[in-house]
């Protein structure tokens, strides 16, 4: 039974239904060649061997442009002499040479109807001669962003293309040139989500290798911080005795030697402290302790304990005389207080810092303000990191080990609150530690 309607026979000529068929049936074919594929140059290959049987080529060949380059390289054949087959891979055609150079370079259909009988193509007789066609049309690869390369269609004898078939023929090149850069676009899509996957799995292995290496580096100034403070402790305990005389009487001299060498040796505790305290606030095996206290004595504290204080810097305080009681650690907020204190002395030559208390709508706000140095907008970040100074050098002006202001905001948000920072070169700084007035989250003082 045929699969044309009765109806559609008597209303269309038998050779536009033909056409029409055989139009449908290449289109489908490259369609399926798209659905089949996994590469452009499985499109090309898939659609030739099905396209050209419809279009009466004894065989037919794609040429596609090498990128970067004005030489094409051979994709696809159909049906070509077995005989050749070996030298496929290393034919090329240059871009505006020959049928297929010229139809890809000029972007338009180039037809012979009979190769022997052209002059100008004398040089193809030969080889059309060996190949067994007579015949061909050749027609460019072109998308609306670039042009591919050439199909050729090659014929076995003389052969005045009808207008139809023409008309398919270009139906075809298009078509495959289309569904032959979609199919591109999905391999340069496949290939770079399987970059992407590479690339993502290298950076959760690099992710991993810091985590670790961040996790030895703490395990070792742990360690060391340990192995550090033990024989120092003995060493102070040792100065205190022959500052006591125990070990003999001392001059006058001596005594000043040992007082700087007790000075020098409680700095390094300190820092061995600061080290550990880092380390366990990082590792999170340090809680923070509530009891309900006076919002200005951790302030007080931090000033009693401060130390290293300018003659030419005055120290200003301003506070409410009447204050809510305030639920937190008081320790630990004096320990960053006194952080804040230091840092603000060490960086100020000249001028005042000024220390305050505020209260309001549940949240208590202590700022320690400045008039020395100043910190540029592009560093604020860099002060709160382990082991960081805006001047690294060996001869820098300020001394410090980088840790300070990295352990304050740690300890900071150990008790529900964070250190802000307003500064500017030569107009001072302003560190402003904001609590909650009750962190009801901590565990209570015994």
């Amino acid at each position: 039974m045929s699969s044309i309607p009765d109806r559609l026979r008597s209303a269309t000529p038998p050779e536009a239904t033909d056409f029409g068929v055989r139009e449908l049936m290449a289109v489908r074919e490259i369609v399926h060649a798209f659905l089949t594929a996994e590469r452009p140059e499985d499109v090309y290959q898939f659609a030739l061997d099905r396209v050209s049987p419809l279009v009466g080529a004894t065989f037919a060949c794609v040429y596609v442009i090498d990128p970067g380059s004005d030489l094409m390289r051979l994709a696809a054949v159909h049906n070509w002499p077995q005989r050749y087959a070996q030298f496929l891979g290393q034919m090329r055609v240059r871009l505006g040479f020959g049928p297929s150079g010229a139809a890809a370079s000029e972007r338009r259909m180039i037809e012979v109807l009979d190769l022997t009988s052209d002059p100008s193509l004398e040089d193809w007789q030969e080889v059309a001669t060996e190949l067994g066609f007579r015949s061909f049309v050749a027609l460019p690869l072109e998308t609306s962003r670039a042009v591919l390369g050439t199909v050729t269609f090659y014929f076995a004898s003389p052969n005045e293309v009808a207008g139809e078939t023409r008309q398919l023929m270009r139906t075809v090149a298009d078509q495959m040139a289309a569904t032959a850069e979609k199919a591109r676009l999905i391999e340069d899509l496949r290939r770079t989500n399987v970059a992407l996957t590479e690339s993502n799995a290298a950076l959760e292995r690099q992710y991993a290798d810091v985590v670790e290496a961040r996790r030895v580096k703490d395990e070792f100034l742990a360690n060391i911080s340990h192995e550090l403070r033990t024989p120092l402790t003995a060493v102070v305990g040792y100065i205190s005795l022959m500052q006591e005389g125990l070990a003999g009487p001392i001059t006058t001299e001596q005594q000043r030697t040992l007082e700087q060498v007790k000075d020098a040796s409680d700095q390094l505790l300190a820092l061995i402290g600061d080290l550990l305290e880092l380390t366990a606030l990082k590792r999170g095996t340090i809680e923070a302790r509530a009891a309900e206290i006076d919002p200005r004595d951790p302030l007080r504290d931090a000033i009693a304990g401060t130390k290293g204080r300018r003659e030419q810097v005055s120290l200003d305080v301003s506070q409410p005389e009447i204050v809510p009681m305030m639920r937190s650690d008081r320790r630990t907020i004096a320990k960053v207080l006194k952080i804040l204190l230091d840092n603000a002395f060490k960086f100020t030559r000249a001028g005042r810092v000024h220390c305050s208390v505020q209260i309001d709508r549940g949240r208590v706000t202590y700022a320690i303000e400045d008039t020395g140095v100043g910190i540029p907008s592009d560093a604020h970040r860099l002060v709160f990191e382990e082991f960081r100074q805006l001047d690294g050098t060996m001869t820098r002006e300020f001394g410090g080990s980088g840790l300070g202001l990295a352990l304050a905001r740690r300890l900071a948000r150990l008790v529900g609150g964070d250190i802000t920072l307003v500064s500017a070169p030569g107009a001072g700084s302003t560190f402003k530690l904001e609590l909650p007035l009750r962190h009801n989250d901590l565990e209570r003082s015994e």
